[in-house]
């Protein structure tokens, strides 16, 4: 029965998890990340998509995407959004999820 609990929980943390790789699984989401990965201070809309070959308001949409499921964040400076990594909310939901697989399965 503690078995079942423990199934039900890995799985509920994988459909917690799917938004997530939904996300990551576009490859211009991952050219942003990795963009603004080499850009501590975060870059705002329109150098981010000076780096792509995408249009600012696509890029603007992957921003918007990316922001739903914590990856980035924005903040403002001035006039401008600044957008930039906040990998740690998605990072620990995907830690969890492992952890889950870990000790249902027992490896």
């Amino acid at each position: 029965m503690e078995k079942d609990k423990s199934l039900e929980g890995t799985l509920q943390k994988f459909k917690d998890c799917i938004p997530l790789f939904d996300v990551l699984a576009d490859e211009h989401r991952q050219t942003i990340i990795m963009i603004l990965a080499k850009e501590k201070e975060g870059l705002n809309v329109n150098l981010i998509a000076e780096k792509m070959i995408l249009s600012r308001p696509a890029v603007s949409h992957h921003l918007k995407v990316l922001k739903q499921v914590r990856i980035i964040d924005v903040r403002k400076e001035g006039t401008e959004n600044i957008y930039y990594l906040t990998l740690k909310p998605a990072i620990e939901k995907i830690k969890h999820f492992l952890s889950s697989i870990e000790n249902t399965c027992g490896l």
